[in-house]
């Protein structure tokens, strides 16, 4: 098969690494025979084993036996369809109650006194020669046959084929060549060397290429079903193997499904080898450490698998909303959805709507009559942040409680009071994210005010402070010139974290959390650090207009955020930190970065008129005129370009106080 070769020098390159680190631990590895050495056990079987599903099988009451095979045949039936993950889910609750497990061990006589770990050990062994069978029937005879019928043009492209199978080769080489012949080698010198847990312990990181497929694996199955629509060559292909004696009248869903199946089964039989294993055994250390590894495997299998849950139930919900443009995000999460009654102010009477809450904004729907399409159609979206929740004591209307947001507050009415209190608890929790989250942000980028040092006064020297990050600023936070490659360079001030120049840093004191060794340290530090006064004292000179900080004046704006202003051609410009402060509202100041502690320039929005452009060229432009003053700018968003648009007409106005209900601080735009 081509690129066979290929996946097995891989596996082969990665097993190299991991062979130096553990030959010197493992003295026993010298006797064995070389990797590249396939065992006769797994080569080219001709049929498959048969799962500990159905060795069990003959073992149960005839009423549970019936039952099993209905639903043998749902399964099968199902699988026919196209997997879902309700079915992924299914078979992984199985692996949990632990009923695959075989009851019988092989080769080992009733009452026989072999160690429990042993048994497990031999189970072990046991269900990887036979999951190594279902890897060559998934590999060797589906992937083969079905990429031979792609090269010829017969079936699907060779992509789609790719995209089906993932990097099963690259399991199959790894399982076949490696991991099944170190357990059979380890369970032949049992009697000398009656230790698994190095051998798990070694190979355990391998498996961490499961995350790939499991993430493949929703699309592989709707792959298979849409190509065997569209194409009766390739269903017939898939069929005919089906058919054959190897696969055991399972469908190639089915044997799909058990490469997601096999980390949680090596977890659960690696805990009951723990278990089982004497206090006193030479190989708990390793066995323990193995156990913890094949976890932390099965971790990110399970979060893989999660996350595609994720994913599909968002694309589902993008669906009933009509895929609208500025509503899909991957990133999104939804918190809870259901239908609440709308209460009109105006009537005094109610109306069914329609919530999809997100962990970043509230849907607020209507049921379409006609469900062609969208089953939603969406009237208002409410940014979670600044939001508020509480609940209305509402004689009229019982169960009622209140969403008010930047965009619109609403009167909600729900069924019963346990309804309610779900609804406010789902709400105050995607606030509380969000604020948390904006917190941390602004901690980051509006933490320092200007004049203040990072850290407490009393704090300087004896604590680390966190060091002002470069592209923030563009002049010393001190002395306020703009900094430039040659002639004034950036340096940080080790006491307070600010980015400074030269001549503003050009001092030195004895730093606490430093050992009290000598550190380069700005005026102002260097004055309460050490008490000597500095010849230059600049406290009796008066700030200019422009001397307002950026992170001070973000913090207390009416609006703040990133624009690019243009040139007067319209074909380039600069990209810059806007801000309307509260303390000077008819103000724009413009700073060349968000730390920035003096605004390079400022337009006073007075008398100006604010214009919305056509969006010809895919850019959200909006303008300032005033005669033939023109300013042109371009925002990230269209939302943003509507705020702004919104901030500069009330200014222009002369309107200084903030839109009632809405939060003064609107500096949220930067994350």
């Amino acid at each position: 098969m081509e690129g066979e070769a290929d996946n097995q020098q891989h596996v082969l390159n990665l097993v190299a690494v991991f062979e130096e680190h553990w030959a010197s631990k493992f003295s026993w590895r010298d006797k064995q025979a070389p990797y590249g050495q396939a065992t006769p056990a797994t080569s080219q079987p001709q049929q498959l084993p048969a799962s500990p599903a159905s060795q069990s099988l003959s073992q149960m009451p005839a009423r549970h036996q019936e039952e099993q095979e209905n639903k043998e045949e749902e399964e099968e039936q199902q699988g026919q369809r196209g997997l879902s993950f309700k079915c992924l889910r299914s078979f992984r609750r199985k692996i949990s109650e632990d009923n695959w497990r075989r009851q019988q061990d092989p080769g080992l006589e009733p009452g026989s006194k072999e160690p429990e770990e042993k048994k497990i050990a031999l189970e072990l062994l046991e269900t990887e020669q036979a999951y190594v069978n279902r890897l060559h029937l998934l590999d060797q005879i589906f992937y083969t046959e079905l990429m031979k019928e792609a090269k010829n043009g017969k079936t699907v492209p060779e992509e789609v084929v790719k995209m089906i199978f993932s990097n099963i080769s690259s399991i199959y080489q790894f399982h076949a060549k490696f991991f099944l012949p170190e357990l059979q080698k380890r369970m032949e010198d049992w009697s000398c060397n009656p230790r698994i847990g190095d051998v798990i312990q070694k190979l355990a990181p391998f498996l961490k290429m499961y995350g790939e497929y499991v993430k493949n694996f929703d699309k592989a199955v709707e792959l298979i079903t849409v190509w065997s629509e569209k194409s009766p060559p390739f269903q017939e292909l898939i069929a005919d193997i089906q058919k054959r004696k190897v696969c055991a009248n399972l469908t190639l869903q089915h044997h799909m499904l058990e490469p997601v199946q096999r980390i949680p089964r090596y977890e659960l039989l690696l805990k009951d080898y723990v278990r089982k294993l004497p206090p006193e055994s030479p190989d708990r250390d390793d066995a323990e450490k193995a156990l913890e590894m094949i976890f932390m495997v099965a971790k990110h299998s399970n979060a893989a698998i999660a996350e595609m849950e994720r994913l599909q139930n968002l694309w589902v919900v993008y669906q009933r909303l009509g895929l609208e443009d500025d509503i899909v995000d991957p990133s999104n999460e939804l918190i809870k959805e259901g239908p609440i009654h709308k209460i009109s102010t105006r009537h005094n009477s109610t109306s069914e709507k329609y919530l999809f809450l997100f962990n970043n904004m509230l849907l607020y729907c209507v049921p379409k009559v006609i469900q062609v399409g969208a089953e939603f159609q969406v009237h208002l979206r409410i940014d979670v942040d600044g939001m508020k929740v509480r609940e209305l004591n509402d004689t009229q209307f019982p169960h009622t409680f209140l969403v008010s947001g930047k965009q619109r507050t609403l009167e909600l009415q729900a069924r019963s009071g346990e309804e309610m209190n779900a609804w406010i608890k789902a709400f105050q929790d995607a606030i509380d994210r969000k604020e948390k989250r904006s917190e941390t942000f602004k901690t980051a980028v509006h933490g320092l005010e200007m004049g203040t040092p990072a850290l407490k006064t009393e704090e300087l020297g004896r604590r680390a402070p966190q060091w002002v990050r470069d592209n923030l600023v563009t002049m010393c936070m001190r002395c306020k010139e703009p900094f430039n490659a040659i002639m004034r360079r950036r340096h940080h001030c080790r006491a307070c974290g600010y980015v400074v120049c030269a001549r503003c840093s050009d001092y030195k004191a004895e730093l606490q959390y430093d050992g009290n060794r000598l550190n380069r340290v700005c005026q102002e530090c260097y004055v309460f650090l050490t008490g000597h006064v500095v010849l230059e004292d600049r406290e009796g000179k008066h700030k200019g207009i422009l001397e307002k900080g950026a992170a001070e004046v973000s913090g207390k704006s009416l609006l703040c955020g990133s624009l690019q202003l243009l040139d007067k051609n319209g074909k380039g410009g600069t990209r810059g930190w806007f801000v309307i402060p509260q303390d000077d509202p008819l103000v724009l100041y413009i700073y060349a970065a968000p730390q920035d502690v003096r605004a390079h320039t400022s337009i006073p929005l007075l008398g100006y008129q604010v214009r919305d452009l056509p969006q010809g060229d895919s850019r959200r432009l909006f303008q300032l005129v005033q005669s033939r003053q023109v300013y042109t700018f371009v925002a990230d968003t269209e939302e943003l370009k509507q705020r702004w648009m919104k901030a500069m007409a009330r200014s222009a106005a002369g309107i200084t106080h903030p839109e009632e209900g809405e939060d003064a601080d609107s500096c949220d735009e930067a994350e």
